[in-house]
């Protein structure tokens, strides 16, 4: 996992503690079905709030868009820490979730509920901010 430190503007160019985390979770070979499906895309959200140990704050919101190899699902859920994002793509079986949070959590934990829920092999980058 990398893991990137930034510093905050007006700081001085000082390296600052993290307000926040972003956990990048990209899953390449993932079940094309799975994909595809907004039910298990909802289980999804709820399973890795959980496994987060986060609240949804509000409803989640997904739809699917997009033309040709691009149309897919998308959701996003706020949480009450900030926003979990999911971008499914069954054309090329992969998926890509963005968790930010200003309350730490463990990434490792998010990745290994989205490979559960549909399937491939995943990577995890973090970006503090």
């Amino acid at each position: 996992m990398d893991t990137i430190t930034s510093t905050r503007p007006g700081g001085g160019g000082h390296a600052t503690a993290p307000w926040g985390m972003l956990a990048a979770i990209d899953l390449h070979d993932a079940d094309r079905a799975r994909l595809a499906d907004p039910d298990m895309i909802r289980a999804f959200v709820a399973a890795v709030i959980d496994a987060i140990g986060m609240r949804a704050h509000g409803p989640l919101r997904i739809d699917r868009f997009g033309d040709g190899e691009l149309e897919g699902w998308s959701a996003m859920q706020f949480i009450e820490t900030s926003s979990i994002t999911i971008h499914a793509d069954e054309v090329f079986d992969r998926c890509f979730v963005d968790v930010f949070s200003c309350r730490p959590c463990d990434p490792l934990a998010a990745a290994a509920v989205a490979v559960a829920h549909f399937g491939g092999q995943s990577s995890v980058r973090v970006l503090e901010r």
